[in-house]
């Protein structure tokens, strides 16, 4: 069952665009069988965390022409709209999905609209490798980044007290699997006040053998699934 305690409104915690990264979900194979895309060994080094990769997204992408994705899309919606009532970010930063990543869209829209906070968009740089955000308005991004992913053309900045953060895979600890470009990590370790709440698809939870944390790694406060949340 999922644990971790819900998140509060005391901020108090912690996209990678993973330029290359992104690009990747065509590599692998693998079936959809069982609660979780798949199970695995292990992953301690580098080279297994890559193959891991190439296979969840690989996964996903199946998965996200199913109905039941379309579904899970709902409920995670319903999900995090009720945890940013309890936060009531004053900014909250978001990302622009790709490939199968849940939408967050609406759901920030309704916050823009329902508490009136301020929105921003990531601007992933690749030399040297860095994250921040824009503010966004909530159109259609004008511009793009480093990365070739959407963002606000605007060069202004701003620090989110809130973040959503896409995890490819996770851990019933809060432990995220990303892209591999190191923008999330870099910019959590940057900002350790900043809440950073993970969201991810039931499929993608990994048992803690099949990801082990890196000494980079930092826990999301808590990570969000159609089906509860974790972390904490």
């Amino acid at each position: 069952m999922p644990g971790g305690p819900q998140p509060t409104s005391r901020h108090a915690g912690q996209r990678e665009a993973g330029c290359a990264a992104r690009g990747t979900d065509t590599v692998g194979t693998c079936s959809i069988d069982g609660p979780c895309w798949m199970t695995l060994t292990a992953a301690p080094d580098a080279d297994a965390r890559t193959l891991l990769r190439r296979r969840l997204l690989a996964a996903r992408r199946d998965w996200a022409t199913t109905p039941a994705a379309e579904t899970a899309q709902q409920a995670l919606a319903d999900r995090l709209q009720a945890v940013l009532a309890q936060l009531e970010p004053q900014t909250l930063g978001l990302y622009w999905p790709v490939k199968g990543e849940f939408n967050p869209r609406d759901v920030a829209l309704s916050a823009l609209s329902t508490w009136h906070c301020g929105l921003a968009l990531p601007f992933a740089q690749r030399d040297p490798v860095v994250m921040t955000y824009r503010p966004w308005t909530g159109g259609e991004p004008d511009g793009v980044d480093e990365c070739g992913l959407p963002s606000p053309a605007t060069t202004k900045t701003v620090e989110p007290d809130v973040v959503l953060v896409p995890c490819l895979g996770f851990t019933a600890a809060g432990f995220r699997l990303g892209y591999g470009g190191g923008y999330f990590d870099r910019y959590l370790a940057a900002h350790p006040g900043v809440t950073a709440i993970g969201l991810a698809w039931d499929e993608g939870q990994l048992a803690d053998t099949d990801l082990m944390p890196a000494p980079h790694d930092i826990p999301l406060l808590a990570v969000l699934t159609p089906s509860g949340v974790w972390g904490g």
